[in-house]
């Protein structure tokens, strides 16, 4: 269904039957209900400070002893902050977390598998990318210059390629 027919649809409802339809879409579908609990109380520090607990449990977690490392879960959470209309200022500062919690949790275990450094290239690219859209790369310039001088320091195989991206966009 386009955009147009949801329009001619919903104006051929009455008011009480349009509420009907929204209250049934909030009890069935979780992301909707997720959708008006934010829009009627958007609190993003508790969001944010959730969504820091649920990435830096993935590096450090409370329950098990190995770390999973899983990058997807940042980026669900990431996705999931972008579709609800979270604060530009919010998903960057979530994005960088992201890569520097990962970077903490290298810095004191050896990782042998590539991938692990490879995912957090494209994350510092999709970063930046994000930061370069909305228009807040300025802003979040001194975390980034930090990230890529830790790689240096931990001697990440691809670390070049960090400094690299950065000289690029004037860092």
């Amino acid at each position: 269904m386009s955009k147009r027919d949801l329009k001619k649809y919903l104006s051929e409802l009455s008011k009480d039957q349009i509420q009907d339809q929204i209250l049934e879409l909030y009890t069935k579908f979780p992301e909707v209900k997720n959708y008006y609990d934010f829009v009627f109380n958007p609190n993003e520090e508790k969001l944010l400070r959730e969504a820091k607990i649920k990435i830096s449990n993935e590096y450090f977690p409370l329950k098990t002893k190995r770390a999973k490392m899983r990058r997807s879960t940042a980026q669900k959470i990431i996705k999931h902050f972008i579709s609800l209309g979270v604060d530009s200022f919010v998903v960057a500062d979530l994005m960088l977390y992201n890569i520097e919690i990962a970077q903490v949790y290298s810095s004191n275990t050896k990782i042998a598998n590539e991938a692990f450094f490879k995912s957090f290239l494209n994350s510092f690219h999709q970063t930046i990318s994000f930061m370069i859209e909305k228009g807040i790369l300025f802003d979040f310039k001194n975390r980034l210059e930090k990230i890529s001088v830790e790689v240096y320091r931990q001697k990440w195989y691809n670390k070049s390629e960090f400094s690299a991206t950065l000289e690029r966009i004037g860092g």
